[in-house]
């Protein structure tokens, strides 16, 4: 796992931080974890244990649904945009994949993006600029104006 803070985020370079994490379970609690521990400075007004929760989804989706010939990785990203903390997860899956699902109740998945659609004010898919997919989710009024 690699990590970088961005110290100085501004307009220009909206960035706090980021990760690339290998595509293994062992991942998603890593993710968690530093998240946690680098948000935690910035002091955002939204929940911090609400956007661990979907930040768990979204990497562990990247992870089950990624796929590539070549080696890959997940990044993880957040940026504050305004008022507004904004988490993308990058994978090497296909945009085209990435749907909102309605599962049944004895189906054992599909229950992360409706989390993500509950829990965040907004969230959206598509294209990575790493290549691949690309899902993130925004938290409105994470930082007072």
């Amino acid at each position: 796992m690699a990590y970088t803070i961005d110290r100085h985020p501004c307009e220009e370079s909206p960035r706090l931080g980021a990760m690339t994490l290998r595509p293994v379970p062992e991942s998603v609690p890593r993710a968690r974890r530093w998240f946690r521990k680098f948000i935690t400075p910035y002091n955002p007004a939204c929940s911090v244990d609400d956007c661990v929760l979907l930040i768990s989804e979204l990497v562990t989706n990247a992870i089950v649904h990624g796929e590539s010939d070549e080696p890959w990785v997940v990044h993880l990203e957040w940026f504050r945009e305004g008022t507004s903390l904004r988490v993308e997860v990058h994978n090497a899956g296909l945009p085209a994949n990435v749907r909102l699902r309605h599962p049944d109740l004895d189906d054992v998945h599909g229950r992360g993006l409706p989390l993500v659609d509950s829990v965040a004010d907004s969230w959206h898919s598509g294209p990575s600029r790493f290549g691949g997919t690309m899902v993130s989710f925004e938290m409105a009024d994470a930082w007072p104006p």
